[in-house]
């Protein structure tokens, strides 16, 4: 969608984290080069491409005329990772010498495309201003990530974000309730546990599978026997999970939209506390300020 009121002209469906909320979305590829996940629907309707670098510099330049003093750029879309290092670069240099108020520029990024550069390309992109990285983990468990066709494993995910934390960039993950359903969530609790345990992520959250074509489109694309997993089942899952976690100073959200039961801190400060309130609403689900989702089906 193009507004003439504003000089971006970007290809919808656009997704940023909750936390980019007031950053400049500066859109450099269009969809994800893998876009196979079984859970993922946001790039469904995109065939991935990259935009032209005289466009992307143009849209920086007119957004500058509009906004001088823009802070912080996230970039779009799924993966700009795997863009070359030396194309990231002038991107990078592009935004710092137009916005020279910019304090952090981000992206989504997959653990493949971070293993494909070298610890020495990773350095420069950090030191030309890409701060954080986005992954969504979704688990940390191999058969899980199978079956949801992730493309990914336990070992290539740690692989990638330890390279890309030992270069300076800052981590935010994601892990997915339910994503294994319950014949796996266990497992999916405990080894995702583990690999935010491997790899001290500066930042994690647990968002809920959600099924926006309904839960059968959803079995249909599950590489395995999905079993829909009820409300009591999810919180035994958390529990599970932060249980197992052993973090050292990770700000921890479940405060997306997907989720009921509403948990802020920092792991593993606030690891009792997080398990004292999952067992509370274990026990007393009406009275766990439990969202009215959660709470019709009590």
């Amino acid at each position: 969608m193009f507004n003439k009121l504003f000089p971006i002209e970007y290809s919808e469906p656009l997704f940023r984290p909750p936390s980019e909320a007031d950053s400049l979305i500066l859109q450099i590829t269009n969809g994800c080069t893998w876009n196979k996940c079984s859970f993922c629907e946001m790039y469904s309707t995109k065939k991935f491409s990259v935009k032209k670098e005289e466009d992307i510099f143009k849209e920086i330049e007119e957004v500058s005329e509009l906004i001088p003093g823009i802070r912080k750029i996230f970039l779009a879309d799924g993966n700009p990772m795997v863009l070359s290092t030396e194309k990231l670069k002038r991107i990078l240099d592009k935004i710092s010498k137009t916005f020279p108020k910019v304090r952090r520029v981000t992206t989504y990024a997959l653990p493949r495309d971070i293993i494909s550069k070298t610890p020495e390309e990773l350095k420069l992109l950090q030191e030309s201003g890409l701060k954080m990285i986005y992954v969504g983990i979704e688990s940390g468990d191999d058969e899980v990530l199978k079956y949801i066709n992730k493309g990914e494993t336990y070992n290539s995910t740690v692989e990638g974000l330890l390279k890309a934390k030992e270069a300076g960039i800052k981590l935010s993950v994601i892990i997915l309730e339910g994503v294994g359903g319950l014949k796996y969530s266990e497992q999916h609790a405990i080894n995702s546990a583990k690999i935010l345990n491997a790899i001290q992520p500066e930042f994690a959250s647990v968002l809920v599978l959600s099924f926006p074509y309904g839960i059968e489109h959803y079995k249909l694309k599950f590489i395995g026997e999905y079993i829909s997993m009820a409300i009591p089942d999810l919180l035994k899952e958390m529990e599970v999970f932060i249980n197992n976690i052993q973090l050292e100073n990770t700000i921890f959200r479940s405060n997306h939209a997907s989720n009921y039961l509403v948990l802020n801190g920092i792991l593993n400060r606030d690891k009792e506390l997080f398990l004292n309130k999952i067992d509370f609403a274990i026990k007393n689900p009406k009275l766990a300020g439990l969202r009215a989702e959660w709470q019709r089906g009590l």
